[in-house]
């Protein structure tokens, strides 16, 4: 099973293809707690983490926020009372790309960081 949380990024072109189910497959038991969702047709990554309140569910947001900006990749993040939901996928090639497995995988560090 790959270390993904290790791995770096790399520049995503356009004209790169978004992973096909056969190159998902081997990345998903690295992330037992993510599911892969799609919305209008594109395929994307998607986890809750539950907080014991509204004020670590922010601080969470928070630190997620500083992880992306850091890689220059940003996720979709709704943050309620005792939940916040993370959503990545590349928006370039409107799909998965390995990036976004890599920063799920370091999104979970966080979350066991702030716990």
């Amino acid at each position: 099973m790959p270390n993904l949380a290790k791995e770096h990024c790399s520049a995503c072109h356009r004209a790169a293809a978004p992973l096909t189910s056969e190159q998902i497959a081997p990345l998903l038991p690295a992330l037992s707690k993510w599911q892969i969702v799609e919305r209008g047709g594109i395929m994307q990554l998607q986890r809750s983490f539950m907080f014991r309140n509204f004020a670590q569910a922010l601080d969470f947001t928070h630190r997620v926020g500083e992880l992306a900006e850091s890689q220059g990749h940003h996720p979709a993040i709704t943050t309620e009372w005792g939940q916040v939901t993370v959503t990545w996928w590349t928006h370039k090639i409107r799909g998965l790309h390995r990036n976004d497995f890599i920063m799920a995988a370091r999104t979970d560090e966080v979350v066991h960081a702030n716990v």
